[in-house]
């Protein structure tokens, strides 16, 4: 799954380039080009993630999720809990296999597509499966308790403050967790909020 991550990341990066280029110009002497770009589409987590559900149910009838996680782009409303990025990653224990598909917004990229299949372990930590029931919460709300507990101060201070969303299980404590992060990606990131994805509450500051 590290190449699909990859690609992941290296499709965020072009649709970013994408996001800040305007149409060029037309050489002297010729007409201007008369396609204008489909403006983009924006979703929220849980809309997204349906989306994603029903393509990898064509992988495989028995698939089941195991984290989700939006990609940045510039100017998403990303404080609605919204993102034009979105993948999420699936396992089959009937062909002991793991898939990731994702769902853009954005211009000739948009639509739902997938990587390649890789083996699945059960007994992995990060390769935990969640059952539905447990998404209960969506992306939007999540980010409202994330603003209470530290976030506010973020987007205050930088009203273009980047923000990205995971949501994966802890087995441990057999529950969903939306992680919100304030960066463009976690590794950078100024403050990331714990909200349990059944419930909507507060959970606690990962750093």
């Amino acid at each position: 799954m590290r190449k699909f991550a990859t690609g992941f990341l290296a499709l965020t990066l072009l649709l970013i380039t994408a996001c800040n280029s305007g149409s060029k110009p037309a050489p002297a002497g010729e007409p201007a080009a008369e396609k204008k770009a489909a403006a983009p589409q924006y979703e929220t987590g849980r809309n997204a993630f349906q989306k994603l559900m029903v393509a990898a149910r064509g992988f495989a009838p028995d698939v089941k999720p195991y984290r989700l996680e939006s990609g940045y782009t510039p100017d998403a409303p990303a404080t609605e809990g919204k993102a034009a990025l979105w993948r999420a990653q699936f396992a089959s224990p009937s062909k002991h296999s793991i898939k990731a598909y994702s769902w853009s917004g954005i211009g000739d990229s948009a639509g739902v597509s997938h990587g390649t299949e890789d083996t699945y372990n059960p007994s992995n930590i990060s390769t935990q499966v969640f059952d539905l029931a447990f998404l209960k919460i969506d992306s939007d709300k999540a980010f409202e308790e994330a603003q209470k507990h530290g976030g506010e101060k973020l987007t205050k201070k930088d009203p273009k403050q980047p923000v990205i969303y995971v949501l994966d299980f802890t087995p441990k404590s057999n529950e969903l967790i939306w992680h919100v992060i304030y960066g463009d990606n976690r590794n950078n990131s100024k403050l990331n909020i714990a909200v349990n994805a059944t419930s909507g509450a507060f959970m606690h500051v990962e750093h």
